[in-house]
């Protein structure tokens, strides 16, 4: 199963899907490719034969936003109608249910800092550049900027960068916690992609479980963070990997477990 759109696809390869943004020059994402971008989020998380994902904007740049002509076009109507898509869109990839990885080169700003904060973590070229300048347009960021910067960053950095509209040098968002890794350009896929593929054997109901405990988490209290995390870790003993996983362990030591993803 594979999604091909006309500027969104999800190419598959070893187990390892990516989501290739496509949509020259800048990738803007109008309300076309947001829908194209939760199709193919929605491929990726019923496919079987997917078992992490990429998302790449391709060698020259990640998203440089959205649709600014587009944009300058609605009205508060048009905006209150079509906003509650363009989130659920983003979280779309948010919600895969697998490990997610941010490939960015170039520019990730507006729209394309906010899809690449949906993503479990960020490889960044070195000359890779985030932000969301939403203000310098007299708005705010509207597809999770506010709340998913504010989580990876705090509150305070996630207010300096959104109050002024800056922009983010690749050095500056490790620092912070807005990359997680950078590494040559030429390099960032490639090593997005080797991140990724270190899931292809795992323990993929596990996968699902941790990710879902630690999302679900940071939304709740402590208590509650908690117990998703005790009714998650429990209904794991009724699955096979996790005896697969045990009785490897005991027999052969770690690590030498072979995962059928059931």
């Amino acid at each position: 199963m594979t999604y091909e759109g006309e500027f969104v696809r999800l190419d598959v390869a070893d187990g390892v899907g990516t989501i290739r943004l496509d949509r020259p020059k800048m990738n803007a994402l109008d309300a076309q490719m947001q829908e194209e971008i939760r199709a193919a989020a929605r491929e990726a998380s019923l496919d079987d034969a997917v078992k992490a994902v990429v998302v790449w904007g391709g060698e020259r740049v990640f998203a440089a936003g959205a649709d600014v002509k587009e944009m300058a076009t609605m009205s508060y109507t048009d905006m209150a109608k079509r906003s509650g898509a363009l989130t659920s869109a983003f979280s779309a990839v948010a919600r895969i249910p697998k490990p997610t990885v941010a490939a960015v080169n170039g520019y990730a700003l507006g729209g394309g800092c906010e899809l690449s904060m949906c993503t479990d973590i960020r490889i960044a070229a070195e000359d890779a550049t985030f932000g969301q300048p939403e203000i310098l347009l007299g708005i705010i960021p509207g597809a999770g900027g506010t709340q998913r910067l504010s989580r990876l960053v705090g509150p305070s950095r996630a207010k300096d960068i959104i109050f002024t509209g800056r922009f983010v040098k690749a050095d500056e968002a490790e620092r912070i916690g807005l990359a997680d890794r950078v590494v040559a350009p030429e390099a960032v896929y490639e090593e997005a992609v080797a991140w990724a593929a270190r899931f292809t054997g795992a323990a993929s109901v596990a996968l699902r479980a941790a990710k879902d405990a630690v999302d679900r988490g940071l939304e709740v209290d402590l208590e509650t963070g908690l117990e998703i995390e005790r009714q998650q870790f429990a209904a794991l003993f009724a699955t096979e990997d996790r005896t697969t996983g045990m009785t490897s362990f005991v027999e052969n030591g770690p690590g030498k477990a072979r995962f059928a993803g059931r």
